[in-house]
């Protein structure tokens, strides 16, 4: 088994089927093991206290459930049932922290693009642009087919 690690950001979004793809397609080029990220926040908005801790623990434990879910979910459509080698990682925090965190040690560190122009990217923010500001190793940004077009 290869120690060289290539991270892919996934969500449940068409971008991040199309970097899982794409890092699926290079990885054994680069003799690499393929981990997928799947970041989630978990913020309650409201909380009843009269329920107590238990109550927010059961919550967060369902946010850390439906994030594998997800995750499992995508990877399945992407690589088939065997996962396709793919390392599933979950991970309790905003997408870029996560990604660039997780990455540290990797040789690459692959991002979705969702497509939006420069200057909705300005005001809306970015993961891939923050991945790419803030990671130690290469990133590569897959295209959405309407960025390619």
């Amino acid at each position: 088994m290869s120690t060289r690690r290539i991270v892919v950001g996934v969500d449940d979004s068409d971008g991040a089927r199309r970097a899982l793809r794409w890092a699926l397609d290079h990885a054994e080029g680069f003799d690499a093991t393929v981990e997928a990220v799947h970041a989630y926040e978990f913020r309650p908005a409201w909380i009843d206290y009269d329920e107590g801790a238990e109550a927010i623990e059961r919550w967060r434990e369902r946010a850390a459930a439906t994030a594998r879910e997800c995750l499992h979910r995508v990877v399945t459509e992407v690589a088939g049932n065997t996962g396709g080698d793919v390392n599933e990682v979950v991970i309790s925090a905003d997408a870029p922290t996560a990604l660039i965190d997780h990455s540290r040690e990797a040789e690459l560190l692959v991002v979705g693009s969702r497509g939006r122009g420069s200057f909705a990217g300005l005001f809306l923010g970015s993961v891939s642009r923050r991945c790419t500001e803030g990671a130690s190793c290469p990133v590569v940004v897959v295209p959405t087919a309407a960025t390619v077009d």
